[in-house]
Formats: C-alpha cells, sequence, structure tokens
C-alpha cells in the first residue's frame, strides 16, 4: 500500500472524503456496528454529490457533528489493495482529507455507526480499521495543522 499527497487533483478523480475531527482537545473516532475497531469518519462519494458535501454528509452520518468548521487539507491516493479496492493493481484511488474543529453534536443518527469515540492520545486506539491508510492521514493532517 503507497499513499501520496497532493495539494490539488481534477475533482471529478476524487471518490472519497476522510475527516480529522478534534473536540474539546480529543480527536473523533467512529466505531462500526460489525467492527472492533476505530476509524476515522468519511466515505464514497455519491453521484453528483460534490466532495465537500460528500464530507459534510458523511461527517454528519457517522459522528452527528452538527456544528463545525471544515476545512480541506489536501487530496491523498492510495495505490495498492485496500478493503475498499480488492485489487492490486498499480490504479490510484483519489480522496480529499479535511479537518473539522467541532463545537456539537446531535445525537448520532441511525446509521452503521455504532458510537463515536474520543482520544487524547492516538496510540491508545486499539485497532485500527484500515490500519495502512488511516494512521497516515491522521498524522499528515496533525503535521499540517501544527504547521499553521
Amino acid at each position: 500500500m503507497k499513499i501520496k499527497f497532493y495539494e490539488k487533483v481534477d475533482d471529478e478523480k476524487l471518490l472519497f472524503a476522510v475527516i480529522v475531527a478534534k473536540y474539546k482537545e480529543q480527536w473523533v473516532f467512529c466505531k462500526h456496528k460489525q467492527r472492533n475497531s476505530y476509524e476515522l469518519c468519511g466515505g464514497h462519494r455519491e453521484a453528483n454529490e460534490s466532495i465537500l458535501d460528500c464530507a459534510r454528509r458523511e461527517f454528519y452520518e457517522e459522528s452527528g457533528a452538527k456544528e463545525y468548521q471544515l476545512i480541506p487539507l489536501c487530496v491523498y491516493s492510495c495505490l495498492g489493495k485496500t478493503r475498499v479496492k480488492e485489487s492490486s493493481d498499480e490504479h490510484e484511488t483519489f480522496g480529499m482529507l479535511y479537518y473539522a474543529e467541532v463545537y456539537d453534536f446531535d445525537e448520532l443518527p441511525e446509521s452503521e455507526i455504532q458510537e463515536i469515540a474520543f482520544f487524547t492520545d492516538v496510540k491508545k486506539i486499539p485497532e485500527w480499521t484500515y490500519p495502512q491508510i488511516q494512521p497516515i492521514l491522521f498524522a499528515k493532517a496533525q503535521s499540517m495543522l501544527t504547521k499553521k
């Protein structure tokens, strides 16, 4: 698995949105009902949906966040086999990485998400759902945020 970062790519290439979020100095993660692991909020872009609308929709569906500031950080790509992309061909899959500062949550919407969890130290996350991708995206977001 190879992860690359870009400032920009053609909009139609962006298939995913991933949101690194913070609430009261804690990192926000979600836990899927069918998994025993934690993940950053995010997901697939739907037809005729902007990548920003995708990020907003996925963030609400997976966390219940209702008041937040959403900041685009960078484009990322994955090369190789992933949980989402079964083939190991050399085709790059692109997504947009966002940061959200959360001010308030609604109740968690009825969805595939069981709960949201808050971590001050991501090293204490028992298991990542996407361990080859999301820790790298998280580290990239952290490094970009400390530069600002």
